[in-house]
């Protein structure tokens, strides 16, 4: 039980104890939300009302697909801080193609090359930045900060600090629209997660990942080509973010350099809320989704209560440092333990 106990606190997978910690960890994420619903629904009315759950459910994808986009650079032992800018910048692929063809006039002959075009932008950011970390030695915080801020100065020159809109019904309805009551943006993100858990689950390239968050020297004895697999993380990344700057777009029914910008702090929280390993090589997707759940609730939540955004945001940073805290002392008492 105390090695259980240990493995659990310091969110590393122990022998044989991998699926206990699992359920308990979902388990706790579950009790914390259940919690919030009843704190928040007894402190306001509104809260437990359909309009509440339909803006949970348009907001979460956008956010979510954002998070999925920083998971897999944060399991590789990297970060990729350029996430929202990559989605803009595909956003903006989107729309210039759908303005070449047609504005809102634009059809599927338009719509379905600009969905490509748009994927394609994301991967290629993807695939310079990884290029950049793994065959340079470039730290993944200094390589993403870089791109980061390319994307955003490239953005801004080429839109000078406008936006772009006025795009055609099939594209609102992306972001906007639903299937038998369930939005349409709910929908593309659980395909994304399932995805997502598929890759990193049942693939090579996923076992690769948690390999390289682990330790790259290691995995680049065993055979791994570590080059490839650095690559791919932030194409895979590069691609997920391009998803999220089509919802984004397809809700905003517009794109501009700057939107989904404070998204960037509340990914990487999700992460480690969800108990990925800040150093990488340990996580998974569902208890980063229950996470990710939890904070959309304490946006939600706060929103109704009137509160101010800067205190929001203030909130959001105050509780990282809360996690990191957290986090050194139950491996302190786990050290102790064992």
């Amino acid at each position: 039980m105390k090695q259980i106990l240990a493995q659990l606190l310091s969110g590393k997978p122990g022998p044989g104890a991998a699926s206990v910690p699992a359920a308990r960890e979902n388990l706790a994420l579950v009790a914390v939300l259940f919690g919030l619903v009843v704190l928040f629904s007894a402190i306001s009315d509104r809260f437990l009302t359909g309009a509440t759950f339909a803006s949970i459910a348009y907001q979460l994808p956008e956010l979510g697909l954002l998070t999925l986009a920083m998971l897999i650079p944060i399991l590789s032992g990297g970060l990729n801080l350029a996430v929202t800018f990559s989605a803009n910048i595909s956003g903006l692929v989107l729309a210039w193609v759908l303005m070449w063809g047609g504005g809102a006039d634009a059809g599927l002959t338009a719509l379905i090359p600009a969905i490509i075009l748009a994927l394609v932008s994301g991967a290629v950011i993807g695939w310079v930045l990884g290029a950049v970390v793994a065959y340079t030695g470039a730290h993944p915080i200094l390589a993403s900060l870089a791109m980061m801020i390319f994307l955003r100065g490239l953005g801004e020159f080429l839109t000078r600090g406008g936006s772009v809109s006025g795009f055609p019904p099939e594209v609102t309805w992306l972001g906007q629209g639903n299937v038998m009551g369930i939005p349409v943006p709910l929908v593309i993100f659980a395909l994304c997660v399932g995805i997502w858990a598929l890759i990193l689950t049942r693939t090579r390239l996923g076992f690769a990942i948690y390999q390289l968050g682990s330790n790259l020297e290691a995995t680049r004895y065993s055979g791994i080509n570590t080059r490839w697999a650095l690559t791919m993380v932030y194409v895979l990344s590069g691609i997920m973010c391009a998803v999220a700057g089509i919802v984004m777009a397809s809700r905003f029914n517009s794109v501009r350099v700057g939107h989904g910008e404070a998204y960037l702090l509340i990914t990487v929280l999700a992460c480690f809320l969800g108990r990925v390993d800040p150093f990488g090589g340990f996580g998974r997707v569902a208890p980063v989704i229950l996470a990710l759940v939890i904070l959309q609730v304490i946006g939600s939540g706060l929103n109704l209560l009137g509160t101010n955004q800067h205190l929001a945001t203030a909130l959001w940073g105050g509780i990282l440092i809360s996690v990191m805290v957290m986090r050194f002392i139950w491996g302190r008492v786990a050290g102790r333990m064992r």
